[in-house]
């Protein structure tokens, strides 16, 4: 499956969408499949702060529990809360059906500290 290119990716495999003054995060293809067949997600409250490359939530699959870490701060606006009854779409559709949260950066900057879709992709051909 190729990266899509519109998108901003971090270290630890999420996924950030820009759209206008929020950004949408998810996490990677790459992720996904590492993980297996994914059974749980625990997502933050709207309102809740997240803090760059802090816990912010966690995927759970039949091997493993994995943290969701923050790749920029900013708040919760909007939760995936579809994700609750179909933890499934992380696997099916991590890029579309999938996302996890919206939020509303601190500081928008950050989002060009992100990989380019180039460069994850890059990063996870090492792994």
């Amino acid at each position: 499956m190729s990266t899509p290119k519109d998108l901003r990716y971090s270290e630890e495999h999420e996924w950030v969408k820009v759209e206008g003054e929020k950004v949408r995060i998810g996490i990677t293809h790459f992720a996904q499949s590492e993980l297996g067949d994914i059974v749980f997600v625990e997502l933050p409250e709207v309102g809740a702060e997240i803090k760059a490359d802090e816990p912010f939530g966690s995927v759970e699959s039949v091997k493993t529990v994995s943290e969701l870490y923050a790749p920029i701060n900013g708040k919760v606006v909007e939760v995936n809360e579809d994700l609750d009854d179909s933890p499934e779409f992380v696997n099916e559709s991590p890029y579309e059906k999938a996302w996890m949260i919206v939020v509303e950066p601190s500081d928008a900057s950050e989002i060009e500290s992100l990989m380019t879709s180039e460069q994850y992709d890059e990063m996870t051909q090492e792994d």
